[in-house]
């Protein structure tokens, strides 16, 4: 008994500190820190600019469907962002959209993609994932259509409140820009793969110039209550997320390697349907499930269950599904879920079979 239980707890626990050592400092912290500026600093107004429910939808899925090409995050690294503009009144379309975007619509990977895989590959990721974003976001946005309408009524009552181009406090808006144009570029210098040295050396210069900033521009208040966001975020969020990298540890044990590239051998629909459920169960840190894919490729798994597995898992992972469903709630978490397995299986399903 203890010989069959052991593996799988080690591949969890193992999956933890693999997580904890190569994310947390580099992607993780940096993402809560940027969610909880959004929370503290910047007002409702401002997110409901281009997020809200009556924002116009090309301003707010346009936006909202490129931003993995400026955040090259995982799907858990996203969850953070995610719920910061959330919670601070985004429509559930954008911020669905800007959810799957986030770990989708990653440029490096897109790259690496076309380079291991081939372009044909690359490029169908890249279009795929672009167009499923907008649509996963339009259909949340129509079947939940009545809150969104109770979300834009509340808007537009508090739509007086709101003067455009400012934070609530009146903060110009290139110390905001400011602000957290440094954050992220600690995000993207965190994540670059870059001699250790000079990344250290970056993060430490960016961090010194983000301090002045804050104890230039920023009131006592305003770092406390950044800080109380931040924290109140990581309660939420870190609990959940490591139990679910913990048992998407167990299920790389559980499940044998050779049985899911025996599965989705060739370009059929059940092919590519077990490549989108398999994607979306497991855990894939920023760039690695293209080499994944490329040894399951080379084990005989078809380019259509290739393209699938690229779209959910990215997008998609147990960890990711648990957070979510903690923000948005069940029934809109298992909507989601289930747009991004379906349109993943049918995309693969058309595209194995068109280029094959």
């Amino acid at each position: 008994m203890t010989e069959i239980l052991i593996p799988p707890l080690l591949g969890g626990y193992y999956e933890i500190l693999e997580y904890l050592s190569a994310h947390v400092l580099t992607c993780l912290v940096p993402a809560f820190f940027i969610a909880g500026g959004i929370a503290a600093v910047v007002s409702t107004g401002a997110v409901l600019r281009y997020f809200g429910p009556t924002t116009p939808k090309p301003l707010s899925y346009g936006v909202a469907s490129v931003s993995g090409t400026i955040l090259a995050v995982c799907s858990c690294t996203i969850l953070p962002l995610f719920a910061g503009i959330f919670r601070k009144g985004a429509g559930l379309g954008p911020a669905v959209t800007f959810l799957f975007a986030g770990p989708a619509i990653n440029l490096l990977a897109i790259v690496l993609t076309a380079r291991k895989l081939g372009l044909d590959i690359g490029v169908g990721r890249a279009v795929a994932a672009i167009v499923f974003a907008i649509v996963i976001g339009l259909i949340m946005a129509f079947l939940f259509r009545r809150e969104e309408a109770a979300k834009a009524a509340r808007e537009q009552a508090s739509s007086q409140d709101f003067t455009a181009g400012m934070g609530e406090d009146g903060k110009p808006p290139f110390q905001l820009v400011a602000f957290f144009g440094l954050l992220v570029a600690i995000l993207l210098f965190g994540t670059m793969q870059i001699a250790v040295g000079l990344k250290i050396a970056g993060l430490l210069l960016l961090i010194a110039v983000l301090a002045l900033v804050v104890t230039r521009w920023f009131e006592r208040d305003e770092i406390r209550n950044w800080m109380v966001e931040t924290w109140t975020l990581a309660k939420l969020i870190v609990p959940i997320l490591l139990v679910g990298i913990f048992v998407a540890g167990v299920l790389k044990v559980v499940i044998p390697e050779h049985w899911i590239a025996n599965s989705v051998g060739g370009n059929g629909l059940q092919a590519n349907l077990i490549a989108s459920v398999v994607g979306a169960l497991m855990y894939f840190s920023t760039l690695t499930e293209v080499p994944i894919v490329k040894m399951l490729v080379d084990l005989g798994m078809g380019k259509g269950p290739a393209l699938a597995l690229l779209l959910a898992g990215p997008a998609l992972s147990l960890p990711n599904m648990l957070v979510i469903r903690n923000l948005m709630g069940t029934k809109k978490t298992a909507v989601y879920i289930l747009l991004v397995v379906t349109m993943a299986t049918v995309s693969g399903y058309i595209f194995g079979n068109f280029v094959g």
